[in-house]
C-alpha cells in the first residue's frame, strides 16, 4: 500500500491574502487617487508589483494601519 502525501504539512502554517488597491481604499472608505497619490509620496503600504498588477498583502496593511494611529484619537 502506497501512503498518499500529507498536503498539510506541505502547505505553509501562515497564508497570506493579497488585497487590490481598489479594495484598499473601498476599506478605508477613500477615494483610489488618494491611494496612488500615498504611493508616489511613498506614504502608503507597502505594495508587490504582480505582472501588471499592484497587491497588497494583508499583513503589511494591517502594520501600516497600525502607524497610521493619531496619537489624540
Amino acid at each position: 500500500m502506497t501512503e498518499q502525501p500529507n498536503h498539510a504539512q506541505s502547505v505553509p502554517a501562515f497564508v497570506d491574502e493579497w488585497m487590490t488597491p481598489k479594495e484598499i481604499c473601498h476599506e478605508l472608505q477613500i477615494p483610489e487617487q488618494t491611494f496612488y497619490q500615498w504611493r508616489v509620496k511613498h506614504a502608503g503600504p507597502r505594495a508587490h508589483r504582480i505582472g501588471r498588477h499592484l497587491r497588497i498583502s494583508r499583513t503589511d496593511f494591517n502594520a501600516w494601519l497600525a502607524t497610521t494611529e493619531d496619537p489624540l484619537g
